[in-house]
């Protein structure tokens, strides 16, 4: 079982780099894809736990599902914001990563370099090109 794993959406580019990137280490992390196999309400806790963040900060305000149920509501409660997340998966902010090192939302995706357990192998440029590791496997300037 791999010591890396990243609930990840095909469909995004952040996740894909994300992943990308893991790759770049050598590692090959256990993937789910997290529309078609979401976590359970225990599992997201967890993660959230790990995160030390707000339930909240988990959530993707840019789907049209969060302005329909009117998720920016404050009033909302913590239970609440969960129940939406667990019906409708996509409002799951992404990609999230586990490591052994700690448990992070990577957005952008360089953020996952700060958890991955092994160094990149050489250079990295996102799916838009920009270089985000140089030939040496060394963090480009601004990353």
């Amino acid at each position: 079982m791999s010591s890396i794993t990243i609930f990840h959406n095909p469909a995004c580019g952040t996740s894909r780099n994300t992943l990308a990137l893991i790759r770049n280490t050598g590692a090959e992390p256990e993937v789910i894809e997290y529309l078609k196999t979401p976590p359970t309400r225990d599992q997201l806790l967890e993660l959230i736990a790990q995160m030390a963040v707000r339930i909240r900060d988990v959530m993707r305000r840019k789907e049209k599902a969060y302005d329909e149920l009117n998720l920016d509501n404050p009033a909302l409660g913590d239970d609440a914001l969960l129940d939406a997340m667990l019906t409708h998966p996509v409002l799951i902010n992404r990609p999230i990563v586990v490591t052994p090192l700690g448990t992070r939302l990577c957005r952008p995706s360089e953020a996952v370099l700060d958890i991955l357990p092994l160094p990149q192998r050489g250079a990295f440029s996102k799916e838009d090109g920009e270089a985000v590791i140089n030939e040496r496997g060394e963090r480009v300037a601004g990353h």
